[in-house]
């Protein structure tokens, strides 16, 4: 046993404390893999982790970061053995259980899944628990029925995380899409992802209508509150948008009338408790679906020492695409 190095998470007399310190490997919770951490990234909820900003951790101290691409090190689980490259989004880490920004981490492996064949760790994490959740959304959105035949479909939040790996996946699928963002200096790049039309957030941000004109067959929505509203008030007979976020809040100001009258679906995302066999298909469609230059394209690196700060910077809404951090 030893140490290593974590950000760690403590209960303070006024909120929480987020530090890069040594953490004891005798204090990892149970689980029956233990894990050489390779590569993490941040997402929405991680910055709200290590900045303080929401009740997100549950348990203290706790290592922050709820997902992490590594190789196995230890391993009792009949499914895993020392060498495999795994990948590991959500079941609590980084909230209940000790979480990826770490250089080792211990979870049950019933949790992981096997590094699709031709990715590496770090284009994982490029994806992250974000573009993830964008396949999820995806694959709902198909599941529904779906398909580019039936018209245009939006993508809310359209520059962070979520929003640039569902434009590059529904592009490369055949969908025309519409990107909505609220900063438009970026359009050049949510064009370059394959959006077909860039519209400004303020469209989506007032009052919504019971029903409003119909403007797109189906979404992804990362945002919540009346932007999600106005996207369901907006959208074709039929159709339907996957919720995956609430950067807007948790409040959704709507009627029935979307739902009665135009016969319209609200899918609901759920990445952290999704079923294993779901998150196995999600991986290995995006390792198909996704473009590895467009990939590259929306990723930044950071090291361990910068995620309090890139925490800070996501929830002001000033990260563009996904950052990977480096572990080791």
């Amino acid at each position: 046993m030893g140490t290593f190095k974590a950000i760690r998470i403590d209960k303070a007399e006024k909120g929480t404390t987020a530090a890069l310190t040594q953490f004891d490997e005798a204090e990892l919770m149970a689980g029956d893999v233990t894990v050489r951490v390779e590569w993490s990234t941040l997402n929405y909820k991680d910055g709200l982790a290590v900045t303080g900003k929401a009740p997100v951790v549950r348990r203290f101290p706790m290592i922050a970061g709820i997902d992490f691409a590594g190789t196995v090190e230890q391993s009792s689980h009949p499914q895993w053995k020392a060498g495999d490259q795994v990948i590991c989004n959500g079941w609590g880490m980084g909230e209940t259980h000790l979480g990826a920004y770490a250089e080792k981490a211990r979870v049950s492996g019933d949790w992981l899944v096997r590094l699709p064949e031709g990715m590496s760790a770090r284009d994982a994490m490029a994806i992250g628990t974000a573009g993830y959740t964008a396949m999820l959304a995806v694959l709902a959105l198909e599941q529904h029925g779906l398909t580019p035949a039936n018209g245009p479909v939006v993508v809310t939040g359209a520059a962070g995380g979520v929003g640039s790996v569902a434009i590059a996946v529904l592009s490369k699928l055949g969908y025309h899409v519409i990107a909505s963002t609220g900063r438009q200096s970026e359009a050049g790049y949510l064009r370059d992802l394959g959006a077909a039309e860039v519209i400004d957030r303020g469209e989506l941000t007032g009052p919504a209508k019971p029903l409003a004109r119909e403007r797109w067959a189906g979404g992804i929505d990362s945002v919540g509150s009346t932007t999600l509203a106005n996207l369901l008030s907006m959208t074709k007979y039929r159709g339907a948008i996957a919720a995956c976020g609430l950067a807007a809040g948790m409040d959704l100001p709507s009627s029935v009338a979307p739902f009665i009258l135009r016969g319209v679906c609200l899918l609901g995302i759920d990445s952290v408790m999704c079923p294993i066999e779901l998150r196995k298909t999600a991986w290995s469609r995006l390792a198909g679906d996704l473009d590895s230059r467009k990939l590259a394209e929306i990723t930044q690196e950071i090291d361990l020492s910068q995620v309090i700060e890139a925490g800070a910077r996501i929830l002001a809404g000033q990260v563009r695409g996904r950052i990977v951090v480096k572990i080791v």
